[in-house]
């Protein structure tokens, strides 16, 4: 017999007995990452995610937990979709509130849950859970997203409809250094990325890499700023409050990786990573001053560079762009999964989603020919 519980807040569920369950490996769903985006006032019902976590009890004791949130809009997710919640207001149908698991604000895949159960004992508990608090809250659905590849299945088998989706990884093919990586290109897009790589040298712009409580309270305050003007820039303000950083910096400083570059002794721009053991996620950046192909340099080669020299086996640098193609990141598919609770939409959702796969899946195809290495000799 299994008890379903919903908490308001992640502190409710005890931080040991959540990693115990979801392990520390893998940033985003340590406690300390959730309750981070809590506690700093990132999340909360006052900016549209509402916190409505869910817990498994046998016997008294916890064998699953799940983040979850019920959601009043759309922003944060980088799964779109508008379009549907378009559909449901012109039948004269409420959209949100909807049922939603993920990171809020990262677009990182990876596991959504933690369980002492094997999975294949709790994803049908699970299905039906989030259904009955799907009637129970008068949510619209539920949607997991950036759920893990191997998990999909299961989860269709419920009767959830599968989504895809793609971004662009970079892969450690056993490379020794970055020139190592390069002379796996072909002539021209080496001869374009190192060209890259020297307006950035020749600008007077200078890198450096610092980790964890290596990273000072003044350097984090200015990747902060830089973060921000991102944003501002658009007319718009962050997601995330200078809080937020501070509070991980605090309680899980190891898996911090602050890229820094200065010009004339001036820290001008930042970019904020998280890692694994084995990948690295760039998540965060910023500038100052408009400099050629800084953004460039710091996201990404920095990131590779990092990885071949730490032995990481991937990096995921953030959703979205193919300008990725050509610096060697490989189109990968990634996968959200949903519960349409009103019957009348899943027909048409089922039939949307089978269409934009095909396209999705032909995209992919294309950009995997796009691809700077050198094709293999016969």
């Amino acid at each position: 017999m299994f008890d379903v519980k919903l908490h308001s807040s992640i502190n409710e569920i005890a931080a040991q007995e959540w990693n115990r369950l979801c392990g520390v490996d893998y940033p985003f769903l340590r406690h300390e990452f959730l309750s981070a985006l809590e506690d700093s006032g990132s999340v909360n019902t006052q900016t549209g995610w509402q916190p409505l976590h869910l817990s498994l009890e046998s016997a008294g004791e916890l064998v699953g937990v799940m983040p979850l949130y019920l959601k009043h809009h759309s922003y944060g997710e980088y799964v779109f979709d508008w379009s549907w919640a378009d559909a449901w207001h012109r039948h004269g149908l409420d959209y949100y509130p909807k049922l939603l698991t993920a990171i809020p604000f990262t677009p990182a895949y990876g596991p959504r849950f933690g369980l002492s159960l094997p999975t294949e004992q709790a994803i049908p508990l699970l299905v039906d859970a989030l259904r009955q608090i799907c009637s129970r809250t008068n949510a619209s659905g539920w949607h997991g997203l950036f759920v893990e590849p191997e998990l999909v299945e299961g989860f269709k088998h419920g009767g959830l409809q599968p989504r895809l989706g793609s971004q662009y990884h970079w892969f450690n093919k056993g490379y020794e250094s970055f020139e190592h990586y390069l002379s796996h290109f072909n002539s021209r897009k080496r001869k374009a990325v190192r060209k890259e790589r020297q307006k950035v040298a020749a600008q007077g712009v200078e890198l450096r890499i610092v980790e964890g409580r290596d990273i000072s309270a003044t350097e984090l305050e200015r990747f902060y700023r830089f973060y921000q003007m991102t944003y501002l820039k658009r007319g718009q303000r962050g997601y995330l409050t200078q809080a937020f950083f501070e509070l991980l910096h605090q309680r899980m400083p190891e898996q911090l990786v602050l890229v820094l570059a200065y010009h004339q002794e001036q820290c001008v721009a930042g970019a904020l990573s998280l890692k694994s053991s084995s990948c690295l996620y760039g998540r965060y950046w910023g500038c100052l001053d408009e400099f050629d192909s800084l953004h460039f340099e710091t996201c990404y080669y920095q990131g590779i560079t990092y990885c071949i020299e730490q032995g990481l086996q991937r990096f995921d640098p953030g959703a979205q762009g193919e300008h990725k193609i050509q610096r060697g990141f490989e189109p990968i598919p990634t996968w959200s999964l949903h519960w349409i609770e009103e019957a009348g939409f899943r027909p048409a959702i089922a039939d949307f989603l089978c269409q934009e796969q095909r396209l999705v899946q032909e995209q992919m195809d294309t950009l995997s020919n796009q691809l700077p290495f050198r094709l293999p000799e016969h």
